[in-house]
């Protein structure tokens, strides 16, 4: 074993055997029927996928674009930068990737399955993310109001302005009642969007986004739209261009401060399944909501092959749309894959080939809860670089690697949020103190949680 392990090893590190390297990937996948399968993105996100994928019974050989410390014993990593589709092709044609799985939305809106699709030499490679025209549903929220206006999708109402407009935003505010919200009509990592209680705030956060480009190009337009009261909560549907499979909902955690306070991050924690979520309630969601949803795909002749997040809010009793994403979440993925029962390669070789309805299916009942740790300043300015000590010592949790990097043989921070710590129990309550209390045994400097996931339920 020792010496197949080095032979690999020599192989996958000698840039002087780039020939034999290629010629072996090539001959093993062809005697083994092994899937070489390419993952865009580094984050917990991204490490979920690949340790779902590593516990398929399926042959595959994992690569992942840039180093990920969690998921260095599973994927070997290529280091491309995401948004340099040329590089990415490089790639596929080297490792001869038969798959690519898209975790992150920009290299989606930017157009990563339509340039694969459309390159006569890589155009076999099955991409799991939709179109350029589907990833508009996150790239411009106008656009999926607009999508939802069309197909009937309960939402909230809104309005669009830009910055020639501004004039008209003002006055639309203050002709409005509070709480206001404001979002970028472009991605924004999860923090575009933002409420205030005054109109004062209101018009300053306005004047923000649209004259001093808060959020860059993303804020050239800003949709207003109507405040929604209840409990949020995700769904995530599996779509393969004809039949849909939905996916165990979670509920997320988006604020930095406890009690759903201070400002919006890419996401603090999240729990699945959702308690409140009963079948009168998942019955709206599918009929008003997800059907809906997937026959205006259909309808419009939008090309998407993959996953579609709906944020959804709880109206007394009545669902509507957030927002749609067109990935799976960043922390919800932690929480919803160690749910699900089947084989993850069988299911993603269905979607390839549009079956998806020949896949029954199957979660376990047991909670997940994911408390994230981040560096302090989070989701502003903070430092990285702090060794992480105490991974070690962790017991009866996933620990699912976001911002880390490895320097000198050390785990150090690397990011805003850091890492994931994922639990189950039949009791929820009893999930999140196996989490919280890994946490204590994982130090870092600046090292903050929120103490209160799950509070809401």
């Amino acid at each position: 074993m020792f010496l197949i392990i080095l032979f690999n090893y020599i192989l996958f590190n000698s840039e002087s055997l780039n020939f034999i390297k290629k010629s072996y990937l090539l001959l093993y996948s062809y005697i083994f029927v092994v899937m070489n399968l390419l993952i865009i993105g580094s984050g917990a996100r991204e490490h979920a996928f690949a340790w779902k994928i590593f516990n398929s019974n399926h042959e595959v050989n994992l690569f992942i674009t840039n180093f990920n410390p969690g998921a260095i014993e599973i994927a070997k990593s290529l280091s491309i930068d995401v948004n340099n589709f040329s590089e990415i092709k490089r790639s596929i044609i080297k490792h001869n990737i038969k798959m690519v799985l898209v975790g992150p939305e920009i290299p989606l809106i930017n157009g990563i399955y339509d340039y694969i699709k459309n390159d006569i030499e890589i155009s076999d490679v099955n991409v799991i993310g939709p179109s350029k025209r589907g990833a508009q549903l996150e790239g411009s929220k106008e656009f999926a109001k607009l999508f939802m206006t069309r197909n009937d999708i309960p939402t909230a109402a809104y309005k669009s302005f830009n910055k020639s407009s501004i004039d008209d935003a003002i006055l639309f505010l203050k002709n409005n009642t509070p709480p206001y919200v404001l979002k970028a009509d472009g991605p924004a990592a999860g923090k575009g969007v933002i409420i205030v209680d005054n109109v004062k705030d209101a018009i300053r956060n306005l004047k923000e986004m649209l004259i001093d480009s808060k959020f860059g190009s993303s804020s050239n337009k800003v949709v207003i739209e109507e405040f929604l009261n209840g409990i949020e909560m995700s769904c995530f549907v599996l779509f393969d261009g004809i039949n849909y499979k939905i996916l165990p909902y979670a509920k997320d955690y988006k604020r930095i401060g406890e009690g759903d306070k201070g400002l919006n991050t890419g996401g603090m924690g999240s729990v699945s399944p959702v308690n409140f979520l009963d079948i009168n309630l998942k019955d709206k969601i599918k009929n008003q909501i997800v059907i809906p949803t997937i026959n205006g795909l259909i309808k419009e002749n939008i090309d998407y092959v993959g996953f579609i997040f709906i944020g959804l809010i709880n109206v007394d009793g009545f669902p509507k749309v957030i927002e749609y994403n067109v990935r799976m979440g960043d922390p919800e993925t932690q929480v919803v894959f160690p749910r699900i029962e089947n084989d993850f390669m069988e299911i993603l070789n269905a979607c390839c080939n549009q079956s998806l309805d020949k896949i029954d299916l199957k979660f376990k009942s047991e909670y997940y809860t994911n408390v994230v740790l981040a560096s302090g300043g989070y989701p502003e300015k903070y430092d990285k670089g702090f060794e992480i000590s105490g991974l070690e010592n962790v017991k009866d949790s996933i620990i699912f690697h976001a911002g880390t990097a490895l320097i000198s043989n050390k785990i150090v921070t690397n990011g805003g949020r850091v890492l994931s710590i994922v639990s189950s129990d039949k009791d929820m309550n009893k999930a999140l103190k196996k989490s919280y209390a890994n946490i204590e045994n994982i130090n870092f400097d600046g090292k903050i949680f929120r103490k209160d996931i799950g509070f809401d339920l």
